[in-house]
């Protein structure tokens, strides 16, 4: 076996590519199989010129809030790798590694939270408090929860979104190795950073004679809300990582695969 603290243990991996590779590569540093199995699809929107028009109205906003890495990314990318329209905005980001995306393409940030990487943590910060009157613009992919929206509309904000990207389920997958581990029951955890990855990954295994033994498998996930949803699926060893930063996650792996309900330690 791999020496290191997870010894040679398989680690299922969901994020997309090349998300997951960073990932992969912490759980290998630390003597784990990485298992790379993408479970969702990240792609730009095919209307770059309709996000380059609505960033041209930029001037007319006071918060510009991102709402991922990915929204700083794929709307920079809409804009031909330009962001001097960016600036004269208030930026806010909804956590430490959207904030790290913005300042990676020379962006300040205006306002993070302190703790917490959701909706609910920016909407307790004091500056968005009292906000009536004020225009919003959200960068964010295509769909997702209303919540921020909703919360700053009832404060008094106008609120319209900027979608850059879109989320799939990927159409090849080859779930071969994940069968076989299942089968052998030698899948040690699984990583989920999203509730879209989570129900692709059940939709995947949807009808197959496995997919009883993934719930039984340890599930590190990276908020109270996806756990919510892993259990209300069945599984029954779930975890919450500290944030969402690759770190925390193989922190939290660790722990787990180091205590006694590492799944197929004992096989």
């Amino acid at each position: 076996m791999k020496q290191g603290m997870l010894n040679g243990l398989k680690i299922l991996v969901t994020r997309p590519l090349p998300q997951a590779k960073k990932l992969a590569l912490l759980i290998e540093q630390e003597g784990g199989e990485a298992v790379i199995f993408p479970t969702l699809a990240i792609k730009a929107l095919s209307n770059s010129n309709a996000i380059i028009s609505q960033l041209e109205k930029l001037s007319g906003y006071d918060w510009l809030i991102f709402i991922s890495a990915n929204a700083v990314n794929f709307a920079q990318q809409a804009n031909k790798g330009k962001t001097s329209c960016f600036k004269p905005v208030k930026i806010a980001a909804i956590g430490k590694a959207t904030a790290k995306a913005l300042e990676n393409i020379g962006l300040a940030v205006d306002l993070t939270p302190d703790t917490g990487f959701n909706s609910e943590a920016l909407l307790l910060m004091p500056e968005l408090q009292s906000i009536e009157g004020q225009k919003v613009l959200i960068v964010r992919g295509q769909g997702g929860r209303e919540t921020l929206a909703k919360t700053l509309e009832q404060r008094g904000a106008t609120v319209h979104y900027l979608e850059v990207y879109k989320r799939s389920q990927p159409k090849t997958n080859d779930d071969t190795v994940i069968i076989n581990l299942l089968k052998q029951k030698k899948l040690n955890a699984i990583t989920i950073t999203s509730g879209d990855a989570l129900n692709n990954l059940m939709s995947l295994l949807a009808g197959r004679i496995i997919a009883p033994l993934i719930l039984g498998v340890p599930l590190i996930v990276i908020s109270t809300r996806i756990k919510e949803i892993a259990v209300e699926i069945g599984f029954k060893h779930v975890l919450v990582s500290a944030s969402p930063a690759d770190i925390a996650i193989i922190k939290t792996v660790t722990t787990v695969c180091n205590g006694e309900d590492c799944g197929g330690k004992s096989n």
